[in-house]
């Protein structure tokens, strides 16, 4: 059984920053493609970042040079960092593993998910 559990969503002004962890258990992790996802409300599930097993990292556009993924192998963890938020980056944001070691922006090819933390970004 895997399992994603995801953590440190909370409320944040425009402008501030938060540090999301994902814990991960049942599977060894090592062929493993990890991202994160968000999904704001009325669109539709998008990705933000993710990481390679070796630490090959790919962001979303809209998020470069602000947000930081990371991956702590010892911990089986991956985090987000995300600073200088703003409003419109108010979501549910997922962790997902893909079964395979490589890139993708795809949610269909991401087959274990976490049941998501709400990030809310006031103005």
């Amino acid at each position: 059984q895997v399992q994603l559990v995801e953590s440190g969503g909370g409320l944040v002004q425009a402008g501030g920053s938060l540090r999301l962890s994902c814990a991960t258990s049942g599977r060894t992790f090592s062929m493993f493609y990890m991202g994160w996802f968000r999904q704001a409300p009325g669109k539709e599930r998008e990705f933000v970042a993710g990481i390679t097993w070796s630490g090959a990292i790919r962001y979303a556009d809209s998020v470069k040079g602000r947000f930081t993924i990371s991956r702590d192998k010892a911990k089986n963890t991956v985090y987000l960092q995300m600073n200088s938020l703003n409003p419109d980056e108010t979501a549910v944001y997922y962790c997902a593993a893909r079964a395979a070691p490589d890139y993708s922006d795809s949610r269909n090819l991401y087959a274990y998910w976490g049941q998501g933390t709400q990030v809310t970004v006031s103005s």
